[in-house]
């Protein structure tokens, strides 16, 4: 009763403020949902009340569920952590690092060795995104490379900015892990995710395709202007894209989301269903990055994005394919739990030493919005408190 009075006063306080349109949090332990709540509005102007089963586009925490799609390849021997990644995929081999331009053009040498799927699902392949890259950006503009949202297939060819393994940097890594699930599988990332992923786990309101069901829940994304007013935005991922976002194309509902983090804490397992081996989880939770760590994502699109890093001073890596704090976090969070966001501002995180996860959810932007995150974390707190 505790976490449900504290967190309906938290969260409800902040929609009724106008911090945020509307948001949705559920909590979960290793057996169910210990909390949900949905305040404010789906759409600012509009009637629908924003309610647990809304649905929302989770942008980037596509990732952790296409990782878990490659490491069902992994288990079954279609795909190989440390083999070439160009072995499956042959354009991965084509793929330069970027070293400066001449005037507009684009200087370009080889990749001193090949990218892997441990690279990728690490995001230490040299990928990265136009948004905190601005050498991504100028390399799009000078080839007429269109942006990853476009999920056209020539999104796919910006270069590396530095040799595999060398570095962290966020980027389209895992977009090329999608494409590899696809060759190994056979089929459609959608469709091996449905059948492999989204029915064993009980995820209905999850799809790349908005369906007719989904499109009367959906959250409209908001834009925040200098003075902070939020306003509905007519932004939608493409419905018949060139190719399915493996980084980043799902919409989904945070109790859906729950059902993958409570499969994470059961090690793989979902009711009846083993969806991933328990080794295989354990494998996805751990550093898989060595000495290498995640560091600040400095914006170069305020209007897309925040200056962001979760917990600033805290070591964290990266495991198959999540975020690892390795200390303890100041909302309670345990030192090796895992977590990552959407750039809309919707956020999870699972925690397997003390058995508890959960996921918040939003639509506004810039990611790493300034009331957003922090009620997040309030929100978090609330839960290891109660």
């Amino acid at each position: 009763m505790a976490l449900k009075q504290t967190a309906d006063e938290i969260l409800g306080r902040a929609a009724k403020a106008g911090d945020v349109p509307g948001v949705v949090a559920v909590a979960t332990d290793r057996n169910g949902l210990t909390y949900e709540g949905g305040f404010g509005k789906r759409t600012i102007g509009q009637a629908a009340e924003m309610t647990p089963d809304t649905v929302v586009w989770i942008a980037s925490m596509t990732k952790a569920l296409t990782g878990a799609a490659a490491m069902q390849q992994v288990e079954r021997g279609k795909l190989k952590l440390d083999a070439p990644a160009s072995e499956v995929v042959p354009q991965l081999g084509k793929v330069q690092v970027l070293e400066g331009f001449d005037g507009d053009k684009p200087r370009t040498r080889a990749p001193k060795r090949p990218i892997t799927l441990r690279h990728l699902l690490t995001h230490t392949a040299g990928f990265s995104y136009e948004i905190w890259n601005a050498d991504i950006g100028h390399y799009q503009q000078s080839t007429n490379t269109p942006g990853i949202t476009t999920c056209q297939n020539a999104a796919l060819g910006t270069p590396l900015l530095f040799d595999p393994g060398d570095k962290w940097d966020y980027g389209i890594n895992i977009d090329w892990a999608g494409k590899m699930v696809e060759q190994a599988s056979g089929q459609k990332l959608g469709a091996y995710m449905k059948a492999n992923l989204f029915e064993p786990m009980g995820m209905n309101d999850t799809a790349f395709k908005i369906t007719a069901k989904m499109r009367e829940r959906l959250a409209k994304i908001h834009g925040r202007d200098e003075k902070d007013a939020l306003a509905p935005m007519d932004l939608e991922l493409e419905q018949n894209p060139e190719f399915e976002m493996g980084g980043g194309g799902l919409y989904s509902t945070a109790g859906d989301y729950a059902r993958f983090v409570r499969t994470i804490l059961n090690r793989g397992r979902s009711g009846a269903n083993q969806v991933l081996k328990p080794e295989t989880v354990d494998e996805m939770s751990r550093n898989n990055m060595g000495n290498l760590k995640v560091g600040l994502l400095r914006t170069v699109a305020p209007p897309l994005s925040n200056d962001a890093e979760f917990f600033p001073g805290l070591p964290k890596s990266w495991g198959l394919s999540f975020m690892i704090n390795e200390q303890p976090a100041p909302t309670g969070r345990s030192a090796g739990s895992l977590a990552w966001a959407g750039l809309a501002n919707t956020y999870y995180w699972i925690d397997p030493k003390k058995g508890i996860g959960g996921v918040y959810a939003t639509q506004i932007l810039p990611f790493a919005d300034k009331k957003s995150l922090p009620l997040y974390y309030d929100f978090e707190k609330a839960v290891y408190q109660g």
